[in-house]
């Protein structure tokens, strides 16, 4: 009997064990460390692809730098389900729209954002979080 209630304790163990690991991971996905929130920076430009899928809806668009080179940016949102309620759904955008965005820019300097406030085709306005 000593033996089959040490076997459940112990998969017991294991199990919390594993979801604590595993939770940590998942709270790292949600992490906006990557993100320089302390300088937002507003960004016009033409989407190119919109994808409104999981884990984060994601917008491609392109935009003209100072020196007029074309910069292929990406900005991300909240998921899908939170994005319906707001009034957005796949076809809310597609190419060719013009929208101005503002967020937090990559720490690295790739042209990737996290959208605080994203204005489309006449002057819908999505704000959300990357989250």
């Amino acid at each position: 009997m000593k033996n089959n209630v040490e076997r459940k304790l112990l998969a017991a163990l294991t199990a919390a064990v594993s979801v604590w690991i595993l939770s940590g991971s998942l709270y790292a996905h949600h992490s906006a460390a990557i993100y320089d929130i302390a300088h937002p920076i507003t960004l016009k430009g033409t989407v190119t692809k919109f994808a409104f899928t999981n884990p984060h809806m994601q917008v491609h668009f392109k935009v003209k730098d100072e020196q007029g080179n074309v910069e292929q940016w990406i900005v991300q949102s909240a998921p899908p389900q939170r994005l319906y309620r707001a009034g957005w759904n796949a076809k809310s955008l597609k190419p060719g729209d013009e929208i101005t965005v503002t967020g937090a820019p990559a720490k690295d300097g790739s042209k990737i954002m996290n959208n605080r406030k994203l204005v489309g085709p006449k002057g819908k306005v999505l704000l959300e979080g990357a989250d």
